[in-house]
């Protein structure tokens, strides 16, 4: 079924933006309110992108702004995505698809006519050549209801603008990786704080990106606090069912703790400064002695003597006198 919005003659056109909050997108959404159309931003959170950029935008430019934790469904998405992935982990055709899908959600909901993106033609390689913003919105669900105020001029003709309800003509027509166009207009309208295009999704990132291998290759069925611990710590691999997540500082310490939960096993110093170590579950007793033996290695203890580490599971503590794991050990088990 084709969704159709119904409008009074005197209605105020509403839309809904994908806002990221980067400058293509800011500059979107600048367009689009100069003929006057009400425009509600959407964001999205999970384990691999936040909603921080996007949050200091919209209030640079009074944007509302809705954000969606969509973290199962995402994660579910990345595991299989239908086209594939791009140079590591990230499913940029499938996500942008995704992402429209539940813009077009709220655009139903909301009685919005029509979806915008800051999408420019010929930006990205995989996920902005011609043929990858069409399979992106018809995907979604919603192909006619979108569209790309930055390069409108370049792409097919949608039905806001065959229904008058956005001017086609005062649309854009930029393509490519330049960025002159959208700097000069970014200072003609006064926005003066945006952050440099590159970066925000850890699924590009490679090391990011191997753990993340790792973990769909262990544990097919893991879940959203899998994928979170993975931006925090050193990583293990003990055997092909646990792994072990060693702090780096004590920022790493607090969230593998907050991240862990019940489920896994913490390792501490009983006596030294050192690392929180969490242990996923299903360990033995072998490989919580190794996920010690890393625990000492990281700390302040001596490694030429057996030491004592705490180990709490649950509700459970217990304490273990061992040795430091040997560097070339934890080289070779690092993820």
């Amino acid at each position: 079924m084709t969704y159709s919005p119904s409008l009074t003659q005197s209605e105020t056109v509403r839309a809904v933006a994908l806002f990221s909050g980067g400058l293509d997108s800011i500059l979107a959404v600048q367009v689009v309110r100069l003929q006057g159309i009400d425009v509600l931003g959407v964001t999205f959170e999970t384990p691999f992108f936040s909603a921080r950029k996007a949050r200091e935008a919209a209030r640079q430019i009074d944007l509302p702004l809705r954000v969606v934790d969509f973290a199962d469904e995402h994660l579910e998405m990345v595991k299989a995505p239908r086209y594939g992935y791009g140079r590591n982990m990230n499913p940029c055709i499938d996500c942008h698809a995704l992402m429209l899908r539940k813009a077009g959600e709220i655009m139903e909901e909301t009685g919005a006519a029509l979806i915008l993106t800051g999408e420019v033609l010929g930006q990205r390689p995989m996920s902005q050549g011609k043929q990858s913003l069409y399979v992106v919105a018809k995907n979604s669900g919603y192909l006619d209801r979108v569209v790309r105020p930055l390069s409108a001029l370049l792409l097919p003709e949608t039905a806001p603008e065959r229904e008058g309800m956005i001017d086609r003509e005062r649309l854009l027509a930029i393509q490519g990786r330049g960025r002159k166009i959208q700097m000069q207009m970014a200072a003609d309208m006064g926005i003066t704080r945006y952050e440099a295009p590159a970066g925000g999704c850890l699924l590009t990132d490679a090391m990011f990106s191997r753990r993340l291998r790792d973990l769909f290759s262990h544990i097919p069925g893991c879940t959203v606090r899998d994928a979170e611990m993975l931006k925090y710590g050193r990583h293990f691999r003990i055997d092909e069912r646990i792994k072990a997540v060693v702090g780096r500082n004590h920022r790493d310490n607090l969230a593998i703790e907050r991240t862990a939960g019940d489920g896994y096993t913490l390792i501490r110093m009983a006596g030294h400064p050192g690392p929180l170590t969490a242990l996923s579950p299903g360990w033995n007793e072998e490989g919580l002695r190794m996920a010690a033996s890393l625990c000492v290695l990281y700390s302040d203890a001596p490694k030429d003597r057996p030491v004592a580490v705490s180990i709490r599971t649950g509700t459970t503590t217990r304490s273990l006198e061992i040795a430091a794991a040997s560097p070339d050990e934890a080289a070779r088990r690092l993820v």
